[in-house]
């Protein structure tokens, strides 16, 4: 209301227009019209194309003053985001072919508020951000199986798709996660109390920021995605920020051994030595071990291989082990994850 206030007074002798603009929105709320119809009436009261397009579906809708949808490309020349529970879920906008008119803001800030009321009263809110309370219940290996269901329906997702469960790390807004993992399909994120989540249908990890680590589960059980997810992320590193659960094969199994028995493991005490005294020099084990060639590795450290195989040999005395045959690479390689797997 202090915003709108302010826009008003704004208008001077226009105010009478801007009451106008105000009562035609509100009454277009009160009618309950869907989104096709606030298109066309702001279309028609603005006198040019009116456009609406909503981020976690995709969806757009342009219509003409004279009612039809617009062809062509969008020509936007004026715009608003369109919020709903504090998250801004997409955008309205004017086509207009001369400059903007003094009430374009004003309208399209009404226009804004009915999409969004609208949003939220045909079916699930198609924000990203989703009751803690909701996705516990889905993920919870406790959970009965009719409650899971409601509270997946509750989310939005309809009850024969599969649910991918995503863990990530990341100082990123958690709605712009979830809107890069998984557009314009249901995809529903939130923070729980020692973990972020992301529900998606489907998962485009190719799309997330270098410096987001996720670990994505399986499609399937929630519960059991959750699970494989939480898993998958302990195995991420900076040279690898994205794991899928359904690519570590065996290797997922030293997640679920006993800490003491990995501490103990020579091996691995041997590596944390190595990290306790000179940590930067992990980085050579690192990239030999995640690409398996001494010149690969060279190339990803920017180094000559000469240099790298110096290191590695130093690193092998240290170790006692032959890092440049196939046994001693494949112990580097469980003794390195097992040990950061210990740290994270």
């Amino acid at each position: 209301m202090e915003a709108l206030a302010v826009r008003m007074s704004q208008l001077g002798s226009d105010v009478e227009a801007a009451v106008r603009v105000v009562m035609f929105y509100d009454t277009l709320m009160r009618r309950r019209v869907d989104l096709p119809a606030l298109a066309r009436a702001s279309a028609n009261l603005a006198e040019c194309t009116a456009g609406i397009r909503l981020t976690g579906t995709g969806r757009t809708i342009r219509m003409t003053p004279d009612g039809r949808e617009a062809p062509g490309p969008p020509a936007v020349t004026t715009s608003a985001p369109i919020t709903l529970d504090g998250e801004e879920i997409g955008t309205v906008w004017l086509e207009r072919p001369t400059p903007a008119g003094l009430l374009d803001d004003l309208l399209l800030d009404r226009l804004a508020i009915a999409v969004a009321t609208a949003v939220e009263r045909y079916g699930p809110a198609r924000t990203t951000m989703a009751d803690p309370a909701l996705v516990e219940l889905v993920i919870g290996a406790d959970t009965d199986e009719a409650a899971r269901a409601r509270a997946l329906r509750l989310l939005g997702f309809a009850a024969d798709l599969p649910v991918h469960a995503v863990a990530v790390r990341t100082p990123l807004p958690l709605d712009r996660i979830g809107t890069l993992l998984c557009p314009g399909r249901p995809v529903k994120a939130a923070r729980l109390a020692d973990a972020a989540v992301v529900l998606a249908t489907t998962v485009d990890a190719s799309r997330l920021p270098p410096d987001v680590r996720a670990g994505i589960g399986t499609a399937g059980t929630p519960a059991r995605s959750w699970r494989e997810a939480r898993t998958a992320l302990r195995f991420t590193t900076a040279r690898q920020p994205v794991v899928h659960h359904a690519d570590l094969g065996a290797v997922a199994l030293l997640a679920h051994l006993p800490e003491d028995a990995v501490r103990a493991d020579p091996d691995v005490a041997a590596i944390a030595r190595i990290a306790a005294c000179d940590p930067d020099v992990l980085e050579t084990l690192d990239a030999y071990c995640t690409t398996g060639s001494l010149r690969r590795a060279a190339t990803v450290l920017h180094l000559h291989h000469t240099s790298v195989a110096r290191r590695l040999d130093q690193l092998g005395k240290a170790l006692g082990l032959e890092l440049t045959g196939p046994a001693g690479l494949l112990r580097a390689t469980l003794a390195l994850t097992a040990w950061r797997l210990l740290s994270d």
